[in-house]
Formats: structure tokens, sequence, C-alpha cells
């Protein structure tokens, strides 16, 4: 559990520093617009959205509180992979050790 602690507090650095260089250097409008305009652009979006979405299901599915996983959902679809190392971490600290809780959430009882 310490190796996924360790990879998830690195997810969250690297997207951090990503991300503070991506707002204060980029230009999403431009940027983005060059994106959709290459078909490998495009690939990649749909690969990095398919991965957001199988795991938000993962999410729904450990969570009680569907509004809960919802606004988590809505963060990974906009803040990406920071959300999904947040989230990790998140439920590494909450379970305690215990693999089940961690993949199972609300479930695990």
């Amino acid at each position: 559990m310490n190796i996924a602690k360790v990879i998830s507090i690195s997810g969250v650095l690297a997207m951090t520093v990503a991300l503070a260089n991506g707002f204060i250097n980029g230009n999403i409008g431009a940027e983005g617009a060059w994106i959709f305009s290459h078909p490998w652009g495009i690939v990649s979006l749909v690969d990095v959205y398919t991965g957001f979405v199988l795991f938000c299901g993962w999410v729904f599915y450990r969570e009680k509180s569907l509004v809960r996983a919802a606004i988590w959902t809505v963060a990974v679809m906009v803040f990406g992979n920071f959300v999904t190392s947040l989230y990790v971490l998140l439920t590494l600290l909450t379970s305690n050790g215990d693999w089940k809780k961690f993949w199972m959430g609300a479930r695990a009882v």
C-alpha cells in the first residue's frame, strides 16, 4: 500500500506542475484547436477520456453517495489525472491498509 501512496502522491505533484505550466504558459483556445485538427490529437483525447469514464465507473461503484460520485466525476473530466491521483491517495489513506475497503469503498462491509 505504501508503494501505491508514493505513486499517487507523485501523480498529484506531477499533475500540479503540469497544470500550473499549462495555465501559466498555455493558450487552451489555440492549442485546443490544434489538438482537434490532428488525428492523433483526437486519438489521445478519446484515449484519455475513455480512461476517465472507466475510472469514474469505479468511483460510482465504491462511493455511497451518488452526489459525491458525480462531483468527483465532474472534477475528473475538468482536471484530469490530478483528480484521479488525489482520489486514489485519499482512498488509500482512508482505507487504513485494507485493500478490500480501498477497492470496494462503502460496499466492503
